[in-house]
């Protein structure tokens, strides 16, 4: 891998100045209320909320289709419903997610499906000259031992987190995609990198669920069941920041308005905290009263990942979403839609 490796000033040598990367005063309003977008990935984490802030903007028509309705794995067919719907604007939130464990067994699966997802997606949106394409990656892109906070021209300037590697590929693959349509063809389309998400409509099983849902679903049944203790992967040091998806949804359709460059843009907190305090306010939302121990022998993932947001702070967007409150919420769904 160190031959697709470059550094800092390489990467950024093409790219415009971001301060001049704003879309123009005649493009930056969208007028929701006759604009039809669609949202791949519309019924999950990232989906849903979008689905949300879009029904809260009068959004003219919202298209989706569920994974019975549609396989995006399947070229043919993704091309034509997109091209049959032909959307004013796509939000690509459409990818097989996983933590530690799923990302770890299944490398092949991650690279694969996200690859030819994101691929068929994008194809059919230049088949159907789709003006506007918001592609969604995660903050894995980066390497592992990038420094912090974490800012966008830290891409591919060293190696990845052998963990996610696979999802993470994928990914950056996803986002030279969309760069690749802006040189040839003038897309203005757009990439960006949230980081690591949480809220209503999460992904709560075990196996294949990220650090927050698990936490919250493991204390709940260890409240439940009356347990003493929870032994919980790794050593709990590893420093991550957590955004409320409601959050994100609201910062994509300011950048669907306000933002137009070759370069991708983080989309972030701005802090972090450890993991072993992260499972501690979890614990105490939920209301699990007992021990939590770590097993050191299990893999932490990148030590720190923490992204540097000064790029969309500066086009005036901030979370509001605190984690305490975000932690509550996202609870009291699982409450109502996932425990048993």
């Amino acid at each position: 891998m160190g031959t697709l490796l470059f550094t800092e000033e390489q990467r950024t040598a093409h790219i415009p100045l971001w301060k001049d990367a704003l879309v123009s005063e005649s493009q930056r309003e969208i007028n929701w209320a006759d604009t039809k977008v669609y949202v791949a990935g519309h019924r999950g984490l990232v989906g849903s909320a979008l689905v949300r802030s879009l029904e809260a903007k009068g959004a003219g028509e919202i298209v989706g289709w569920t994974s019975g309705e549609l396989d995006l794995r399947e070229r043919d067919a993704t091309i034509d419903a997109v091209n049959e719907a032909k959307p004013d604007i796509v939000i690509d939130a459409a990818a097989r997610v996983g933590g530690i464990m799923a990302n770890s067994t299944y490398p092949v699966d991650f690279l694969k499906d996200n690859m030819l997802i994101q691929t068929n997606i994008m194809d059919g949106a230049h088949s159907a000259d789709v003006e506007r394409f918001l592609f969604l990656g995660s903050s894995c892109i980066y390497p592992r031992h990038a420094t912090q906070p974490i800012r966008e021209s830290s891409l591919m300037t060293g190696p990845l987190e052998p963990t996610n590697q696979a999802y993470a590929m994928a990914k950056i693959a996803g986002i030279y995609y969309i760069e690749a349509f802006r040189t040839q063809y003038g897309r203005k389309w757009i990439s960006a990198m949230p980081t690591n998400l949480y809220g209503p409509g999460d992904n709560f099983n075990l196996e294949t669920s990220h650090v927050l849902p698990a936490f919250i679903r493991r204390f709940h049944e260890a409240k439940e069941s009356g347990v003493k203790s929870v032994t919980l992967w790794g050593t709990g040091a590893p420093r991550r920041e957590f955004l409320h998806v409601d959050d994100l949804a609201d910062a994509c359709l300011m950048l669907l308005q306000n933002y137009d460059s070759h370069e991708t843009i983080n989309v972030g907190w701005g802090d972090d905290l450890p993991i072993r305090e992260l499972a501690e306010a979890v614990a105490g939302v939920v209301g699990f009263e007992g021990e939590l121990e770590w097993d050191s022998s299990k893999p932490d993932g990148m030590p720190r990942k923490l992204l540097d947001t000064s790029r969309i702070n500066a086009l005036g967007w901030y979370p509001s979403i605190k984690l305490n409150a975000g932690l509550a919420a996202t609870y009291d769904w699982y409450l109502e839609n996932n425990a048993v």
